[in-house]
């Protein structure tokens, strides 16, 4: 999979002075566009416009200083309908504005080209399991969060600590099994899922097959589906985060599966007499179709 990858990225640098067409990536990269989309968003560390914005920014910083094009020539061969909105983009990524740095001969920043490689470390195995499951509701409460990749979620906390012991205890009361008890559930995100972009944040529980609903809480469907579902154990959040890294860099592109829409759903329960947490990860996703 990552030979494909690193063809649709060459096929963005083919295509920097024009649109670039994220289905005709996702189809060159052998893969679904939502799950390219995500898995070089996971990979790259930056959604995929934000790198093709930072490319052309790039390689037009260059032709600016080299001076044989107009700075308006150079604007309209890179996707910007006016100089002005071509020199507010150059001084957000470069500190100075294309007319300076044609004068002055500035030093400008540089986004690297990507390329993507599998790094295989045979100490540790990553622990999977595939799992069918029919359709099933989740319940709880639900709230519009901000989405940050590294360390404790400030507004999901504050959500959690508003909650009160009382509605936990009842929303706990209504779970099912596999996975069982309360559940940290995310949906809805953005397309790039983009660092300070907003999330659904579900404290609930998959809900016991036929239970009462109380009418306070909020209730999401997930139709059947496939989920592949991790596990390890370590400090909280950090072994987490970094279980989400080998998930995107390791397994997808070492098994026949890509991520499909759907939530996301973690179980995390503390190891007693630790500092630590056993996590559960459940990702949807479908066999990937290959060429």
């Amino acid at each position: 999979m990552l030979e494909h990858l690193n063809r649709a990225m060459d096929r963005i640098e083919h295509d920097l002075d024009r649109e670039v067409d994220v289905a005709a990536l996702a189809r060159i990269a052998m893969t679904s566009e939502y799950h390219f989309r995500r898995l070089f968003s996971m990979l790259a560390g930056m959604p995929l416009s934000e790198y093709v914005r930072r490319r052309r920014l790039t390689v037009a910083g260059a032709e600016v200083l080299d001076g044989e094009r107009t700075l308006l020539d150079i604007a309209v061969r890179y996707g910007y309908s006016s100089g002005e909105a071509f020199a507010r983009a150059f001084r957000a990524m470069h500190g100075v504005g294309p007319g300076e740095a044609r004068r002055d001969g500035a030093v400008l920043v540089s986004q690297p080209r990507m390329s993507f490689r599998l790094i295989v470390e045979g100490s540790s195995s990553m622990e999977y399991r595939i799992v069918e499951k029919p359709d099933f509701r989740i319940v709880g409460r639900k709230a519009r969060v901000t989405l940050i990749y590294l360390g404790i979620n400030p507004g999901i906390a504050e959500f959690i600590k508003g909650l009160g012991k009382e509605t936990v205890e009842r929303i706990a009361e209504l779970s099912g099994d596999d996975p069982a008890g309360i559940l940290s559930v995310s949906d809805d995100f953005s397309p790039n899922r983009e660092e300070g972009s907003e999330l659904d944040y579900w404290h609930a529980v998959v809900a016991r097959e036929g239970v009462a609903v109380p009418v306070d809480l909020d209730v999401l469907d997930v139709p059947a589906g496939t989920w592949a579902v991790f596990t390890n154990t370590g400090p909280f959040p950090q072994a987490l985060q970094e279980m989400w890294a080998d998930v995107a860099g390791q397994w997808f592109p070492s098994n026949p599966y890509e991520a499909r829409p759907g939530p996301e759903i973690l179980r995390v329960s503390p190891v007693p007499g630790t500092a630590d947490a056993e996590a559960e990860l459940w990702i949807p996703v479908a066999r990937a179709v290959r060429g």
